[in-house]
């Protein structure tokens, strides 16, 4: 059941075999952030020992999870990626150059 995910080419299509409604403007503005956290989800379940229908339900709850949280969501503010996790650097203002009269 894996390999057969793993061999589709987009997330449209991955929504279409786990047999999922999906809304198409929250895969545009957050397409990988739903599929790294339909991968994080699904990282959290132990697989083995699985039958192929199970594997396919847990495969459904992590896809259909990971989308519904980003439908009243951002991707910043889920901070999915590591770019929106890390703490932002400690930034040092200079205050203007003056220059003297000549």
């Amino acid at each position: 059941m894996l390999d057969e995910m793993n061999a589709l080419s987009s997330a449209e299509d991955l929504f279409t075999f786990l047999l999922l409604p999906y809304d198409p403007a929250v895969l545009d503005r957050a397409r990988l952030h739903v599929m790294k956290r339909m991968g994080e989800y699904l990282a959290r379940i132990d697989m083995d020992g699985l039958d192929d229908d199970a594997v396919f339900l847990e495969a459904r709850k992590a896809l259909k999870t990971a989308h519904a949280d980003f439908v009243a969501s951002t991707p910043r503010a889920e901070k999915t990626l590591k770019v929106y996790a890390r703490k932002p650097a400690n930034m040092v203002q200079i205050s203007p150059v003056q220059f003297a009269p000549q």
